[in-house]
This record gives C-alpha cells, sequence and structure tokens, in this order.
C-alpha cells in the first residue's frame, strides 16, 4: 500500500467520490451522479464543519476510496468523544486489494489523533461481506440503528 495516499478530499474529488457512491448498488437509488450541484452545495456545509473529514484514498493520480469522519462529543460513556464513520466506498478495481483494509486502519488512527473514544458506523443489513469484513477490524455488531427518513 506504499503507493496509496490518504488525504483529505477536495471540492475537485466530488466527482469521484459520488460516481463511486453511486456505483453501489445499495446506494444507486439514493445518488444522482448526472447533477453534481446538491453534492457542491452540501461539500460547502462539510467543509465549514470542523468536526467533519471527508477523506478519499489516492493510487496513482485516481481516487479509489472514500469515507467521511464525524467527530461527536458527547455526555455518555463519562463524556466520550466519539467518530462515525461514514460513506466507505472502494472503487470497484480495487476491491480484494487491502485497499478498504488500509483505508478503516487509517479512519481508525485518526480517529484516536482526533482524540476519539469509539468509532462507529452503520451497515445496510443486505452487506454481509462488509459485516465479516467490520468484524475482522475489531468492529462488533453490539447495536440495531434505526434511520428515519425525513
Amino acid at each position: 500500500m506504499e503507493d496509496l495516499e490518504i488525504r483529505p478530499a477536495t471540492a475537485a474529488d466530488i466527482p469521484a467520490i459520488v460516481a463511486m457512491l453511486a456505483a453501489d448498488p445499495v446506494a444507486v437509488s439514493r445518488e444522482s451522479p448526472d447533477d453534481l450541484a446538491p453534492y457542491y452545495a452540501a461539500w460547502e456545509r462539510v467543509a465549514a464543519d470542523p468536526n467533519q473529514h471527508p477523506t478519499v484514498a489516492v493510487r496513482a493520480g485516481r481516487v479509489v476510496g472514500t469515507l467521511q469522519l464525524s467527530v461527536i462529543p458527547g455526555l455518555s460513556r463519562t463524556g466520550a468523544t466519539r467518530v462515525i464513520v461514514e460513506a466507505v466506498r472502494v472503487h470497484a478495481d480495487e476491491r480484494g486489494s487491502g485497499l478498504g483494509t488500509a483505508l478503516m486502519e487509517w479512519a481508525i488512527e485518526r480517529s484516536r489523533e482526533l482524540g476519539a473514544n469509539l468509532v462507529q458506523l452503520t451497515s445496510d443489513r443486505s452487506r454481509t461481506d462488509a459485516h465479516r469484513f467490520y468484524e475482522r477490524l475489531g468492529f462488533t455488531g453490539s447495536h440495531l440503528g434505526f434511520k428515519l427518513q425525513l
């Protein structure tokens, strides 16, 4: 993985990030790669929030992975800070290469650097391969997540 660069995402990375989001069979109906305007508007909000850390993995000048870290200070767990890992994607050409592991190990270490006591994520129930992947990294399926579409 020495040829892999993991760095903060920039607005210039949005087309590549959205392409990976839209290529995901679970998320395909939620994404609109033909109209990037909402993503650029969202980028402005994300970039302005110091607790948001959109990230890309780049190999040979090409964005091949992405995720976003959201730092949430809290009162529970004796005032623990948690990081939520969101929108983890690895380009189809890179799956099975170890990129996902490198990206998630980076995310865990970066969460420590950000002062987190806990790293959490959600994963669609249908992603059984992803669940095994996260468990191999030490995550436990300890909670049941709920979402309400607004």
